[in-house]
């Protein structure tokens, strides 16, 4: 290649480029929040989580520095940590410092993202097996061979559950018990139910951070889809559905808009929004029931002191065959 020519885009996920034609042809529209986290996404999501009014972060890292020394008396020693999306793994040395660990099993959707996170947990712990695992976890993966026969702990904070509808939050604890197998163990991480003037500025931050990472979907529309969305008439919105116990992110068009994606067009009118993501927020019966759905008996719980947020220990216990 001469110093002159610019070498071609890599080619864009096919399944992106479905799930954003499929989302923008809906009524009403929408496309799946997985699709946020290209690098400059987890990028943006990292620095969200240094917000003063982002709780979830802090209040969850501060309740498992207080859980740990129970979930390693429940969990025992020579489990291989099996996080699901892992992102910057911030919250994972307080785990891994704490239990023992037989090895460590990042996955997440991005690759560069997270080579760079797996390189920066093996320096913290040299002698632990570091085995990133580039995939989509909402599906079932197959994990390393290098793990085979160990007993597991999955690894799933942050409340990433909430982002799901119930139904496809019962598939992925499905899936997460057919990824680990029985006997494996969960620690999951659940945002419960509070005021609205807490939870719409969490997503709605004053510094225009959350607004940069749900515009950042467009910009990747474009970069990645040969897309021509004008990303500056949209505006984030952030509000909270009381009936379906959840915040939602949206992206609505200022005025009147057309556009191509991959070759298609679509028009979008003034008002009119693009349904990015849900956070739903459980009570404790709830959370609890959520996860009996999807094959997982809570058998350790915390919260912090305001109730806001809780931490779940679970594990895949043999179907019962009668009541």
């Amino acid at each position: 290649m001469s110093e002159h020519q610019a070498a071609a885009p890599a080619a864009a996920d096919p399944r992106f480029r479905a799930d954003v034609l499929a989302g923008l042809a809906m009524r009403p529209r929408a496309i799946p929040a997985r699709w946020f986290y290209d690098r400059r996404g987890s990028e943006l999501f990292e620095e969200i989580t240094r917000l003063p009014e982002y709780y979830p972060t802090r209040t969850e890292t501060a309740l498992l520095h207080r859980a740990v020394p129970e979930v390693a008396r429940l969990c025992g020693p020579g489990r291989a940590v099996v996080e699901f999306g892992s992102g910057s793994s911030a919250k994972t040395p307080i785990l891994l410092g704490g239990i023992a660990p037989a090895a460590y099993v990042p996955i997440d959707i991005s690759g560069d993202f997270l080579r760079d996170s797996a390189a920066e947990l093996q320096q913290a712990f040299p002698t632990l097996p570091v085995l990133p695992l580039e995939a989509d976890f909402l599906r079932p993966v197959t994990l390393p061979g290098a793990v085979d026969g160990q007993p597991k702990l999955g690894f799933f904070p942050g409340s990433t559950i909430g982002n799901m509808e119930p139904l496809a939050a019962v598939d992925l604890l499905r899936a997460m018990r057919g990824s680990l197998g029985e006997g494996a163990q969960l620690l999951i991480g659940i945002d419960r139910v509070k005021p609205e003037t807490v939870l719409v500025p969490a997503y709605d931050d004053a510094q225009g951070v959350t607004a940069a990472f749900n515009c950042n979907l467009l910009e990747r529309i474009n970069r990645e889809l040969e897309g021509t969305i004008p990303v500056a008439h949209f505006v984030h919105r952030a509000v909270w559905n009381d009936a379906a116990s959840r915040i939602e992110m949206h992206l609505e068009a200022r005025r009147d808009l057309r556009f191509t994606v991959a070759g298609q067009s679509f028009e979008i009118g003034a008002g009119e929004t693009i349904h990015t993501e849900n956070s739903h927020k459980y009570g404790e019966r709830g959370a609890r029931v959520l996860l009996r759905a999807g094959g997982w008996t809570p058998i350790g719980e915390w919260s912090d002191d305001q109730g806001w947020f809780a931490l779940i220990l679970a594990e895949a216990q043999p179907f019962a065959t009668a009541p």
